[in-house]
């Protein structure tokens, strides 16, 4: 009888395992006058809802690995928007303002994203 509830115990814990959604959470500090880029490499697709908690305005843009940018998005203050990302794009985050902008993000899909900052 044990061993049929450590067996079935167990199951659980494997199909638990499989179905789990994995989502990234963070929140960003980005300087004035910087950039924060998300996903500048080889990637799948992936889906990101942005929060700007900061008290001016940021841009986002979609800029595929390969080159150049589209897609700009002024994102105002207190305001928040859910992006779709296609394979091998990053998403760039612009603070062009005196102050620091803080962002918060919850990332969903192909999580082995490259993070970092650029002037």
């Amino acid at each position: 009888m044990k061993y049929y509830l450590l067996l079935l115990a167990t199951a659980c814990l494997v199909i638990t395992s499989c179905f789990s959604i994995q989502s990234l959470h963070s929140t960003t500090v980005i300087k004035s006058n910087e950039a924060f880029v998300l996903g500048n490499n080889e990637h799948g697709k992936f889906y990101t809802q942005v929060t700007n908690t900061s008290p001016e305005d940021i841009t986002i843009w979609q800029c595929p690995i390969s080159g150049g940018k589209h897609t700009p998005i002024v994102l105002k203050t207190m305001s928040h928007a859910k992006i779709s990302v296609d394979q091998n794009t990053a998403l760039r985050f612009e603070n062009n303002n005196s102050v620091e902008a803080i962002i918060q993000l919850k990332v969903k899909g192909d999580l082995g994203l490259s993070m970092g900052y650029s002037n």
